[in-house]
């Protein structure tokens, strides 16, 4: 039985690159030189909208000083539904939901 070496000698397949080498434990201090292929540029909107994302993060979500007093209200009975501003928060919602739907995406 004849064995040859039919993967080396592939015709029509271009030849890769040997692979870089890789540390065989987490602890060694292999090196591998790079250079950077690409250059990425954030704009200045981008990099506002970042910041404004990270001071959102860092903060509550709600006012707990205010929830606590309005649990308190509603506990005495204290604690009053203005209907009518309720009312024009869904519609305002409600129109907004509308326009969107609207828009072309």
């Amino acid at each position: 039985m004849k064995i040859n070496d039919s993967l080396n000698s592939t015709q029509g397949l271009p030849n890769s690159p040997p692979a870089a080498p890789r540390a065989d434990k987490a602890g060694d201090n292999a090196k591998v030189a790079t250079t950077p292929s690409h250059n990425v540029q954030i704009s200045p909107l981008s990099v506002q909208l970042q910041a404004l994302q990270n001071t959102q993060a860092s903060g509550p979500v709600f006012e707990a000083k205010k929830v606590e007093e309005i649990k308190l209200a509603i506990s005495e009975g204290r604690f009053q539904v203005d209907a009518e501003k309720v009312a024009d928060g869904l519609l305002e919602t409600v129109k907004d939901l509308l326009n969107a739907r609207r828009q072309p995406t």
